[in-house]
């Protein structure tokens, strides 16, 4: 038995850094990101017949927080990053095998020279590189509970902020980035322990450095530049 694992792909994405990555895959619909599979995987049978599902089922690691050993308990942000949780309960990235579980809606596949066949997915909650250990498709049959509960996460809410974009900052954007960088805005990207009034934050997107500020609801961008 073999129980090495290895990365199949990688994901091409908008996101540098870890800040202000969606808290979770399908947020932000308008992220458009892209698997590139690595060299021994790029087999265009392995794909066979994965156009004809919507969406897919990504197994990833969280590769900026590998650490050694593991807690039992851990602070979820939409806790406000004070109250602990079993590990086992949340979506932390701190966990003993550091790995991630993301649906991502398949938006194309394309034959590619440099890379074989790729895969563009939209809503993706990925950075830049991260190691894909596997793809399944997402089977609505068998995937899809209406009626489950989501324990802490049904009464902590998804706090959406009011973004004050200007015209002229937000076409320095590349116009199809534009509903994306909003999206991803609008969901706070401010640490839970670190959101102080006035305090000028920077975000890395798309190869542009956004820097805002958050009053009370109301997130102002104040900047657009390349880094």
């Amino acid at each position: 038995m073999n129980a090495e694992m290895h990365a199949i792909a990688r994901m091409r994405s908008d996101f540098a850094t870890k800040f202000g990555i969606p808290r979770q895959s399908g947020l932000v619909d308008e992220l458009r990101s892209t698997i590139v599979f690595e060299p021994e995987f790029r087999n265009a049978d392995a794909l066979r017949g994965i156009e004809d599902f919507s969406h897919l089922w990504i197994i990833w690691q969280f590769s900026e927080a590998v650490r050694q050993g593991w807690s039992p308990t851990v602070r979820p942000p939409r806790l406000g990053g004070n109250t602990r949780m079993g590990v086992f309960a949340t979506r932390s990235p701190f966990r003993p095998n550091n790995l991630g579980l993301s649906c991502v809606k398949l938006l194309g596949v394309e034959q590619t020279a440099a890379y074989g066949t790729v895969l563009h997915v939209g809503g993706a909650d990925l950075l830049d590189g991260t190691p894909i250990f596997d793809i399944k498709p997402y089977v609505p049959y068998a995937d899809c509970h209406p009626e489950a509960s989501g324990g802490f996460t049904d009464t902590a809410g998804d706090f959406l902020l009011n973004v004050d974009f200007p015209a002229g900052l937000l076409a320095l954007l590349p116009p199809e980035k534009q509903e994306a960088a909003i999206g991803v805005l609008s969901h706070d990207p401010r640490p839970s322990y670190q959101r102080k009034a006035g305090r000028i934050y920077g975000l890395t997107f798309a190869g542009f450095d956004i820097r805002f500020t958050v009053e009370d609801d109301v997130l102002t961008v104040h900047e657009v530049r390349r880094p």
